[in-house]
């Protein structure tokens, strides 16, 4: 009976907990508040653009001093004199250096010595006083022989009719055959003197000349001793200290001299650029040097600044690298500041292509994955998607887009790791983010301004 009782009891109890504790769980279900949802993430947008987009290219390129000049010794002797600042501007015809002069000067006064003796002995071989005595010895000898025709004709008649002795007239033929031979020997004598005097005015003549010829030599040599800048530019260090003795053996190199105003620069593009940049510029293909055209070629040195000088192009290479698929292509910048040296390296930046009505969508919006180029578009109520496009060539910030978004969309570009595709978001606009307008058109297309880009393609 006790058992019963307890049994009883004890299921009393358990019944009384049980519908407490259900009472409890009612009031607590009843007394709690649904789960908090979690605010949408804030992101900045941008919104897609359409506009006329000039597409620039950058190019490897290198600066080159042209005209760049050797100064060298040409001729032997102790370099004296260093007239200049090193890493200075030097002006053309500006006296760099000075060479021992002594030798050289002495060597011009012998030379000059031998022009003299030579110009006298000229003066000699003109005198024709040797001539005119041998022209009178003819002269006198054919007086001579007329003579002795005279005293033949006379005594002939006369040695005929036995007057005189035929002694007198085999005398008098005699002397009229010596007159006759002493007439030729004389004539003779006559034409080789005349020869000598003909034969020694050409040799004085020759002497003469080859005197001239030292004395230019000799001053020649004189002024190389005072070596000056053939142009203007900025010098190099002195390659020989004074009291070397140069140009010995060969022409030593003192010095170089490059012009830095203006400065060219060398750099490749592709056969595809090359057939662009000939489009916006044809006379570049007939190799003309435009200068009534504004420049419109842009270099970017090693920090990444611009130089403040625009360039134009100067020429293309007669032909494409077969090696690499490039054409060389040089062109100039003013360089007035002389901060741009020879051998350095920057970029040149230019207009390749214009791009009308471009779909352009910033850089930052633009994610790669698995190898498929991605943007988060915001669309209707905030709410965010994935969509795949086609990039092209870039611009300033901007992709231009070939499809796969329209203008007016807008695309995340801050906030992209909180986004996700059907979430919705807290979407503010980026003021900055509108791609700038284009300046206007300029007269000739390689006119066009050239702007700022990231980098190639």
């Amino acid at each position: 009976m006790s058992d019963f009782w307890l049994r009883c009891s004890l299921a009393v109890v358990l019944g009384a907990w049980l519908f407490v504790a259900g009472c409890d769980r009612a009031k607590a279900s009843k007394d709690a508040k649904p789960p908090a949802v979690p605010p949408a993430p804030a992101v900045v947008v941008a919104r897609v653009v359409q506009r006329d987009a000039p597409i620039l290219r950058d190019f490897v390129a290198r600066t080159e001093a042209v005209p760049t000049v050797e100064i060298r010794a040409r001729v032997a002797g102790v370099l004296e004199q260093v007239r200049f600042r090193e890493g200075s501007e030097v002006k053309k015809g500006q006296v760099l250096f000075v060479i021992q002069q002594e030798e050289y000067r002495a060597a011009l006064q012998f030379a000059r010595a031998q022009l003299a003796k030579a110009q006298a002995d000229l003066t000699r071989a003109h005198d024709v006083s040797i001539v005119d005595r041998a022209r009178a010895q003819l002269d006198q000898a054919k007086a001579d022989l007329g003579k002795a025709r005279q005293d033949v004709a006379r005594y002939r008649p006369l040695a005929q009719e036995q007057a005189i002795p035929q002694q007198d007239l085999d005398t008098a033929m005699s002397k009229e055959q010596a007159a006759a031979a002493n007439v030729e020997a004389v004539q003779a004598a006559l034409k080789d003197t005349v020869l000598n005097q003909r034969t020694a005015i050409q040799l004085a003549e020759a002497a003469v000349e080859s005197a001239k010829a030292a004395v230019i030599r000799a001053d020649l040599d004189l002024t190389y001793t005072v070596v000056e800048s053939p142009i203007s530019g900025i010098i190099s260090k002195v390659a020989v200290d004074r009291g070397n003795l140069v140009g010995k053996t060969e022409a030593t190199l003192l010095a170089t001299v490059s012009a830095v105003d203006p400065m060219f620069v060398d750099f490749s593009v592709t056969e595809a650029d090359y057939m662009r940049v000939v489009k916006r510029a044809p006379w570049v293909a007939r190799g003309e040097l435009r200068r009534d055209i504004p420049p419109a070629l842009e270099l970017v040195l090693a920090d990444g600044t611009t130089s403040p000088h625009k360039g134009r192009y100067v020429f293309v290479d007669r032909a494409v690298d077969v090696k690499t698929g490039t054409i060389q292509v040089r062109a100039e910048f003013p360089n007035p500041e002389r901060t741009i040296r020879p051998g350095q390296f920057g970029r040149v930046r230019l207009v390749a292509d214009d791009v009308p009505n471009a779909v352009l969508v910033p850089q930052l919006a633009v994610q790669e994955l698995q190898g498929a180029k991605t943007v988060l578009v915001v669309g209707d109520g905030d709410k965010v998607s994935q969509r795949t496009v086609t990039l092209g060539d870039v611009y300033e910030d901007f992709y231009v887009v070939t499809a796969g978004l329209k203008a007016g969309e807008r695309v995340i570009v801050e906030g992209i790791q909180k986004a996700r595709p059907g979430m919705q978001v807290k979407a503010e606009l980026k003021s900055d983010a509108v791609a700038p307008a284009p300046p206007a058109a300029a007269p000739t297309p390689a006119a066009s301004p050239a702007t700022k880009a990231n980098g190639e393609r």
